[in-house]
């Protein structure tokens, strides 16, 4: 079996990639063991070798999730804010890399699609990214939102605001050809996604100021 918390390599990491990207596209229950070992270039029996079962490739398809998205935002900030200043520029560099990579990035289209579409029906590694990467992520952003205005890092109006502050990003990838047309944008590239950051930036320090405490 692989172990899903390093990178994957060579026909795991073939299988992932096929999967994360059928999965995402057509869904679970659409997509085919053949379909996935056609795409990955291998045989079906790999993928019971690799995985056990196409279900337990949809299980790895979460953690490598997980894994990749963990890695881009611990990549961001990791240290521990020493002031109300250093955290809100941490959470700045969390909201840019964030956009660069949800919406700029063409190597996070299958990891986006796939993990929109587990959260659309409710799938059966939800639970699973919720716990390893979801839930951790918007604690980690809550206690910076409080360190930076004072306010409770549990309180409901903080885990609110973060949402909101997140839900942003998300708009630009899910909104994307809409956004694209309406801004005369051949696509959302890294320049874009660069411009749209300095947006996300600008807003999130003035709700930091309506919102720090004296």
């Amino acid at each position: 079996m692989t172990d899903t918390t390093k990178a994957p390599e060579g026909t795991a990491a073939d299988l992932l990639a096929a999967a994360l990207h059928l999965f995402g596209h057509k869904g679970f229950a659409a997509t085919s063991t053949r379909e996935i070992a056609a795409r990955a270039g291998t045989n079906v029996a790999s993928i019971a070798y690799h995985f056990g079962s196409k279900e337990g490739l949809r299980t790895a398809c979460g953690a490598e999730v997980a894994r990749r998205i963990g890695t881009v935002i611990t990549t961001a900030t990791s240290a521990t804010p020493g002031s109300a200043d250093q955290a809100a520029r941490q959470m700045e560099a969390i909201l840019r890399t964030m956009v660069g990579f949800v919406a700029g990035a063409r190597e996070a289209e299958d990891v986006i699609a796939f993990m929109l579409r587990e959260v659309a029906e409710e799938g059966a590694v939800l639970d699973a990214v919720y716990g390893a990467m979801i839930e951790p992520m918007h604690r980690r952003f809550c206690a910076l939102w409080a360190a930076a205005t004072g306010r409770e890092a549990e309180g409901e109006a903080t885990r609110l605001m973060v949402f909101s502050l997140v839900g942003q990003v998300l708009y630009f990838r899910i909104g994307r050809p809409v956004v694209t047309r309406r801004m005369g944008w051949e696509r959302l590239g890294p320049a874009e996604a660069a411009r749209i950051g300095d947006l996300l930036a600008a807003n999130l320090h003035s709700l930091i100021a309506r919102e720090r405490l004296p």
